[in-house]
């Protein structure tokens, strides 16, 4: 059985809190209760809550002085917190956002307004709290990476383990000998590919967190089989976003070319997931950057977290091209033009001002493969 969500009234009204008690209780959340500023702060240490309604005007510590108490604590930096107030709402919601609040209910307390914003911000509690979990599963497997990797670096090349960065191809071919150490830092010319979706933040902050699950599934389904069927090496992905290299830990004579390739069937395979989601009210697209140059890449971190990485100016004008993207937009720079342009029509940008970059970049979309270049 699930556990009730955790909510603080803090008021010191006893009527005020018993009425937001009953209501909430009926409603299935459990309810804890402070009648001060300094009582809450406590609760919250204690009980963790998963939100608190609190009360502006209290004696001692005020509902502001405790709300920027609890943003200063990185411990509760996030957790929801509705101010309800008898003031005039209008007046009171610029002081309450420089403290940190994220919403404002007027007394009278209307129960289903109060309702509906309890549970807006419990979803968007729930999703924040599920990809801590996750960041802390990676996290714990990157420590135990860590910790094989001081007792037995042979046991680091074995399939299961290669696998997370590459294809079943170049694992093999790494494990038989025929490629460098993947995970020991060495440089290297290579061809970046970002890709991000479009639309994905709106789209997260109004879905359940089964549904975006489903959505980012589906997505790293039909992406990771094609970055597997073009023999790329995942740099890393973080929900949305994956970075792929050509060119490591197998040199090819093409890896431009290649990521071309994969990319404009990307975009073929997203229009049709594209359709999928539309039919379910899901306003998705994907965008993506594509950049060459030279990198380090290899195993990166200290003692027990470690990361597989690229590090370089080409990993970040890559991030930062597909940024730019429109779906579904590929963005390259002039560079990357140069290996390519015998094979794809392109459309000129013009300059892009990019963050992290003094100078403007000379960027292009990629409109489509020349004739006869699609095979």
């Amino acid at each position: 059985m699930t556990q009730p969500r955790k909510i603080l009234v803090v008021d010191d009204t006893p009527g005020n809190v018993k009425l937001l008690t009953d209501l909430l209780t009926v409603k299935g959340y459990e309810v804890a209760t402070a009648e001060s500023g300094h009582e809450a702060l406590a609760r919250i240490d204690a009980d963790c809550p998963d939100l608190v309604l609190l009360d502006i005007m209290m004696p001692g510590m005020n509902g502001y002085e405790v709300c920027q108490r609890i943003r200063q604590n990185p411990a509760t930096e996030i957790l929801p917190v509705v101010m309800v107030t008898a003031l005039d709402p209008s007046q009171e919601r610029t002081k309450g956002i420089e403290a940190g609040a994220d919403d404002f209910l007027g007394k009278p307390v209307n129960q289903q307004e109060l309702l509906a914003r309890v549970r807006s911000l419990l979803r968007v509690k729930e999703y924040y709290d599920t990809t801590q979990d996750q960041k802390a599963e990676l996290a714990e497997w990157n420590k135990k990476l860590e910790s094989r990797v001081e007792e037995q670096l042979a046991q680091l090349e074995k399939m299961g383990n290669l696998k997370r960065f590459l294809s079943p191809h170049l694992a093999e071919m790494v494990l038989a000998g025929e490629a460098v150490d993947p995970l020991k830092p060495h440089r290297s010319a290579v061809t970046v590919v970002y890709i991000d979706l479009r639309g994905f933040t709106a789209f997260s902050q109004v879905s359940e967190p089964e549904e975006i699950m489903t959505v980012l599934n589906e997505y790293h389904a039909e992406m990771g089989a094609l970055i597997q069927k073009f023999d790329g090496t995942i740099d890393h992905f973080v929900s949305d976003g994956i970075m792929v290299i050509f060119n490591d830990p197998v040199p090819v004579p093409n890896p431009t070319e290649i990521a071309i390739r994969m990319v404009i069937a990307m975009r073929e395979q997203m229009a049709n997931l594209k359709m999928q989601w539309q039919k379910r009210g899901y306003e998705l697209d994907c965008g993506f950057g594509i950049a060459h140059g030279y990198a380090t890449i290899g195993a990166i971190g200290f003692g027990g977290r470690w990361n597989y990485s690229t590090i370089g100016t080409v990993a970040n004008l890559a991030s930062r091209l597909c940024d730019e993207a429109k779906g579904p937009q590929i963005i390259i720079n002039q560079k990357t033009l140069s290996h390519i342009e015998d094979i794809v029509e392109t459309e000129p940008l013009g300059l892009l001002e990019l963050k992290g970059f003094s100078k403007p970049i000379n960027s292009f979309n990629v409109i489509r493969f020349k004739d006869g270049q699609a095979d």
